[in-house]
């Protein structure tokens, strides 16, 4: 059995919160000096929440706007275990309320344009917001033109759930009323994408759910990648929970899927056709709309960044943090953003004094529930150096592959655990 080259319980402790900025390589919030400053985050995600919380901790004195047009964030990490019927929507839904307490002006409206030279955000209700710098953390936006008859108003119907909130719900509701004996038909997205976990948690829930309810139920995976994210411990844990219930189908063997009918409930491949009786496309992606409508992406979508600072190398004083910026090695996850927005504040904070940044360092870990009891997790420490953010020779690891019950069961306890630890952290 494989090892981790650092303990869970050590590498949970170096990522507290609250060891949070030290951790991830900024000076305490005490030794940073008060300065003055308009910050205007856009997103109240995992990104966006972050960096608004920790420009005010770092500099009380910061005049702090952050935009989010809905009233509360629904997380994508843990709407997998809504999905599948472990909790209920309520888990996964943040209040501001927290950010407010903590000094921010929180406004909930659409951000409509960003102008860099200007130095102002333009918002759906006609009102303009000035800065002197601007963190954008808009998640994801979809290709849905990528396949053939797909778009997002078939989404309505077929749910990708790729964004918690409604569609987490509306393929909850549907999977609730599928025959016992019926398909679930999923297929992941194409590299990049946000939760490279994602899909493999989603199909290990769903099946987690079928055994207890609809146990003639089946799942097939039409995946155009060859292989995915903990692939080894996935199916590792499908054949010892879910034997003969799972058909996953990559690249190699007529994955691709190239056309939906939305009406027939049906994914076209080069060699065939697949009918589910609840179809979840999950589209290729892209960063978010405003992104694009700001001249902040480059011409596969996503925004290329200062991975010192994150801030665009397109447009000066707007940083860029989370799934839409290119800050490869780093996955597209909400640990990620969460750490990212860390740096970004504290960057913004020393160059709005016109200091100069420091060296950052960076961490992410992902947990996965394969059932309500079996964890797996992956975990990588980050540095920078030559101007790009860097793997740290010896950090993080996966979770050891034929492991004890009582370690998976431990792993879905410390999922939880890092679950409520993060989104406490973050909104309060």
């Amino acid at each position: 059995m494989s090892k981790k080259n650092i303990s869970r319980r050590t590498f949970n402790q170096l990522l507290g919160a609250a060891g949070a900025a030290t951790a991830v390589g900024l000076a305490a919030p005490s030794v940073m000096a008060a300065g003055k400053g308009r910050v205007v985050v856009i997103g109240g995600g995992f990104g966006g929440a972050t960096a608004a919380n920790y420009l005010k901790q770092f500099d009380p004195s910061l005049d702090v706007t952050m935009i989010e047009p809905n009233k509360t964030f629904v997380t994508c990490p843990f709407s997998n275990t809504v999905i599948g019927g472990l909790n209920d929507i309520s888990f996964i839904t943040q209040s501001f309320d927290g950010l407010r307490a903590r000094g921010v002006n929180v406004v909930h409206d659409m951000v409509t344009m960003i102008d860099a030279a200007k130095k102002e955000v333009t918002l759906s209700s006609g009102k303009t917001i000035y800065f002197d710098r601007c963190i954008v953390s808009p998640g994801i936006d979809f290709k849905y033109e990528a396949i053939e008859g797909n778009s997002a108003a078939l989404a309505e119907t077929m749910p990708h759930a790729w964004k918690a909130g409604p569609q987490t719900s509306l393929l909850r509701k549907q999977l609730e009323a599928m025959p016992n004996g019926g398909t679930f038909l999923i297929s992941p997205p194409p590299n990049p994408f946000r939760c490279p976990p994602g899909p493999g948690e989603r199909i290990s829930l769903v099946a987690n759910y079928f055994k207890q309810h609809k146990p003639k139920s089946k799942i097939i995976v039409l995946d155009p990648k060859q292989k995915f994210s903990k692939q080894g411990l996935f199916k590792e844990g499908w054949a010892k929970l879910y034997p003969g219930m799972i058909d996953y189908r990559h690249q190699s063997d007529d994955g691709v899927v190239l056309r939906v009918d939305g009406d027939k409930k049906t994914l076209y491949t080069d060699f065939g056709e697949v009918t589910g009786d609840v179809v979840n496309l999950i589209p290729a992606q892209k960063a978010g709309k405003i992104a694009a409508i700001a001249g902040l992406t480059n011409d596969q979508g996503w925004c290329p960044i200062n991975q010192q600072t994150f801030e665009s190398t397109i447009h000066k004083n707007i940083h860029v943090i989370g799934d839409a910026s290119v800050s490869t090695p780093m996955p597209k996850s909400g640990f990620a953003a969460s750490t990212q927005a860390k740096i970004c504040a504290g960057a913004v904070v020393a160059m709005l004094k016109g200091e100069a940044p420091g060296t950052p360092k960076f961490a992410n870990t992902c947990y996965s529930l394969v059932s309500a009891d079996y964890g797996i997790s992956v975990a990588m420490v980050y540095g920078f150096a030559d101007g790009h953010i860097t793997k740290i020779k010896g950090s993080g690891g996966l979770s050891p592959t034929g492991a004890s019950d009582s370690f998976r069961k431990q792993e879905a306890n410390y999922a939880e655990g890092w679950y409520k630890s993060i989104t406490k952290d973050i909104w309060g």
